[in-house]
């Protein structure tokens, strides 16, 4: 598998502090079955990361890995709060893309609006880039508003659903937000989001399986990250039971 969002590197934002903190999500990755960890530092007002920070953070991290270290591929990206695109010049945020290709994971807001992000995503896609953003089913604004969410899957935007949310781990709400998203065919990728080893773990088949959603599973950890790396064409959705169509449009409705 290849888990799209982690907060892998030591000490530039709230995930591991250490060294030994990274090593120990790493091992947690290989246990749970990922390959492939995209290191995605948040790059906020909080944590002002840019590719020379989170450079360093990897280095420091590879510096330490032997010849036992977990089995897992490091790539860099970066999780870009929505509210500093426009601060960044377009450099730099081809700097932050996901694994070099040409997508971009993009942070929402944790707040009831989101005025303006729809032209920030606009303003990415003309520079050339795409849109993956990170757990929308944890946006307030997209609970009040799912139309607003659809519309920028319409255009272009894919969506990363954080595993934890499809068990509860973030409420009743964003459970069956993310659960509505998955099964109503606007959801593209699962991800851990992992900050640690044990309370926001590096996970995703088991959270799958849990929310009996294991039939997508190929699909949204393996088939669509690989092609948002290559920058490929994302591979069409595969066909599964049509309970889902109902329950989007039941949210949409509410």
């Amino acid at each position: 598998m290849i888990d799209m969002h982690s907060h892998v590197l030591p000490g530039i934002d709230d995930g591991p502090e250490t060294i030994e903190g990274s090593l120990e999500i790493l091992r947690a990755a290989e246990a749970a079955g990922i390959g492939t960890l995209m290191a995605t530092p948040h790059v906020s007002a909080r944590y002002r990361n840019d590719p020379d920070t989170i450079a360093a953070a990897f280095e420091r991290l590879s510096a330490s890995l032997g010849a036992d270290a977990p089995a897992v591929e490091i790539r860099l990206g970066a999780e870009v709060a929505v509210t500093r695109i426009a601060e960044l010049d377009p450099e730099m945020l081809g700097s932050l893309r996901l694994g070099g290709g040409p997508w971009l994971l993009v942070e929402p807001p944790f707040s009831d609006r989101v005025g303006g992000i729809d032209a920030a995503i606009a303003e990415v896609h003309r520079l050339g880039f795409r849109v993956l953003l990170a757990h929308p089913e944890r946006c307030p604004a997209f609970h009040h508003d799912p139309r607003l969410l659809e519309s920028l899957v319409d255009g272009g935007v894919l969506t990363s659903l954080t595993s934890g949310s499809l068990t509860g781990r973030f409420g009743t709400p964003a459970k069956r937000l993310a659960l509505a998203l998955l099964d109503g065919g606007l959801a593209h990728n699962v991800a851990s989001d992992a900050h640690d080893a044990v309370n926001r773990p590096p996970s995703i088949a088991a959270e799958l399986t849990a929310a009996g959603r294991e039939e997508l599973a190929d699909w949204l950890t393996v088939e669509v990250p690989a092609a948002i790396l290559s920058g490929g064409e994302i591979p069409r959705r595969p066909p599964v039971a049509a309970r889902a169509r109902r329950r989007w449009a039941w949210l949409r409705r509410g």
